[in-house]
């Protein structure tokens, strides 16, 4: 019931400040910080190139390709990459930049990512979706 509660103040700020938020599952939420062109989405097994910030609770950042200069690319929803990015980023569309916050269950669990990562950490990555290839 808290969570329920949590969740509809979350939505009503969210809202109230224009921001748009969708729950994918349980473990992630997209937050959407500027739309993308709204009808050109990522399909399983499509190859994604994005540039994302990785942030944990405390707002430590463990990992960033902007720092790198290069996008991250990868296929998308098939299990290369966390099951967060997995069922987040198709979500977005093709210019969208927005935050995933990805629960432990839908990120690295338990075991962490030593040393980088804690165990049962609560991710959030501030991703931009650059391009598609089908």
């Amino acid at each position: 019931m808290l969570r329920t509660s949590l969740r509809s103040i979350t939505k009503n700020t969210l809202k109230s400040r224009n921001f748009s938020s969708t729950t994918i599952r349980m473990g992630v939420t997209v937050d959407t910080i500027s739309p993308g062109d709204g009808k050109t989405f990522p399909q399983v097994g499509d190859t994604v190139h994005i540039h994302y910030v990785g942030t944990l609770q405390d707002g430590s950042t463990f990992d960033s390709s902007r720092d790198r200069g290069s996008p991250f690319i990868t296929a998308i929803g098939v299990g290369r990459v966390i099951r967060g990015w997995d069922e987040g980023v198709p979500k977005l569309s093709l210019g969208e930049k927005a935050n995933l916050t990805i629960t432990p269950d839908y990120g690295y669990g338990p075991r962490g990512f030593p040393p980088v990562i804690p165990p049962n950490s609560t991710l959030k990555f501030e991703v931009e979706l650059l391009k598609i290839t089908h």
